[in-house]
């Protein structure tokens, strides 16, 4: 009995904890937009630099070297334009899917500096939405089974051996 009075405490935690996640990816997919824009800015500056150099971005890229400076600025660049680029096709598919579909893409929430950013400034809302629902019965059993199942494993060590009923032989050479 306590046990399922705690496996389903972490139940009720799985659904209060799941039921938010629609919210916080509509969040981080608009942080996401603000800092591909900023990196976009970045980037484009650097190729209307190169354009005026009548270079490419690969050839201004490796014109930029020489000195220790030039060479840590050259791989900033890289890094920027890397990032700008992975952050834009998040973006693209958080965007392009639905708030259900969102659920199955976590993958897609994975830039660790944007993810604290918008958990630091993340307010937990009623789950009112069709999709807010779904991830908290999801979190609802997920947090129930495992609870469980945790329960279970440590309480493994402690448990009573269980007494088999032990059949009468009937002897019948008696």
């Amino acid at each position: 009995m306590i046990m399922r009075a705690l496996a389903f405490a972490g139940g009720l935690f799985g659904a209060a904890l799941l039921s938010q996640y629609p919210e916080f990816t509509q969040q981080y997919t608009q942080r996401l937009g603000g800092q591909v824009s900023a990196l976009a800015s970045v980037v484009a500056d650097f190729d209307r630099s190169a354009r005026r150099e009548d270079m490419s971005r690969d050839e201004a890229l490796a014109e930029m070297g020489g000195t220790p400076f030039l060479d840590a600025r050259r791989r900033d660049i890289r890094a920027t334009i890397a990032r700008q680029e992975q952050l834009a096709q998040d973006l693209d598919e958080l965007r392009s899917a639905s708030a259900m579909a969102r659920l199955a893409m976590p993958q897609r929430v994975a830039d660790s500096e944007l993810a604290v950013a918008t958990w630091r400034d993340f307010r937990p809302a009623l789950p009112l939405s069709v999709e807010g629902l779904l991830a908290g019965f999801a979190g609802l059993i997920g947090g129930y089974v495992l609870a469980y199942l945790m329960l279970k494993f440590l309480l493994w060590p402690f448990r009573r051996p269980t007494r088999r009923a032990q059949g009468t032989k009937l002897d019948f050479h008696a």
